[in-house]
């Protein structure tokens, strides 16, 4: 039998899953940020109360989850099935032949570490060594990206650029022509730059800080 606590439970999970908390998923899906806080679940008389299937259908959409994910993770919190990712370390990871010209993980030099399932079979983690990308994210965090997940403003993204530099920031803007990117560090200018001159672009799913 279904249960409330089961969809809100899973509702909870699919947040954690990409790195976001309950009222961060509500926002990235274009809904009040309070439509999953815990008053939410329940009326002022204790009825229990389900999430509308149009809200669901939106953090669907938002994190590229498909609804068959979203039912394994009511049934028993899994998600997909756990398979093994490349990882390799993100100060490496600009080093020649690591990536395809689609931005997906190739050659040698990755290592593998167990994951949730992603629905992207190209969806591959990186290692924050450093301090370059605090205080977002710090030495030893692990970043899950994923290059078939579509890309929204707020989104936090890895981007290779022609001459061979890796960016990770956060998307400001994308035009026909031209994205912005904020770097996760405050200390360093906003990076604009031509579309020609970016090779790949993918968003950050999930992070384990």
């Amino acid at each position: 039998m279904l249960k409330h606590a089961d969809i809100w439970a899973a509702i909870d999970r699919l947040a954690r899953l990409n790195g976001l908390s309950a009222s961060g998923l509500a926002r990235r899906s274009g809904l009040d940020p309070t439509t999953f806080n815990p008053s939410k679940r329940q009326s002022s008389d204790g009825k229990l109360r389900w999430p509308s299937t149009e809200s669901i259908s939106k953090i669907l959409d938002a994190t590229s989850s498909s609804m068959a994910a979203f039912v394994r993770l009511i049934d028993d919190g899994s998600g997909l099935p756990a398979r093994r990712i490349p990882v390799v370390s993100h100060a490496q990871a600009a080093a020649d032949g690591l990536f395809d010209d689609a931005g997906h993980p190739t050659g040698k030099g990755w290592d593998e570490v167990d994951f949730p399932n992603l629905s992207d079979p190209n969806a591959y983690a990186l290692e924050v060594t450093g301090g370059d990308l605090a205080p977002i994210y710090r030495d030893g965090d692990v970043i899950v990206v994923s290059p078939a997940a579509g890309l929204r403003r707020g989104d936090r993204v890895v981007a290779k650029t022609a001459d061979g530099a890796l960016l990770i920031g956060e998307l400001v803007r994308i035009s026909a022509n031209r994205i912005d990117l904020k770097p996760l560090s405050g200390d360093e200018p906003m990076q604009s730059l031509k579309l020609s001159d970016v090779v790949w672009k993918a968003r950050i799913v999930w992070s384990s800080q």
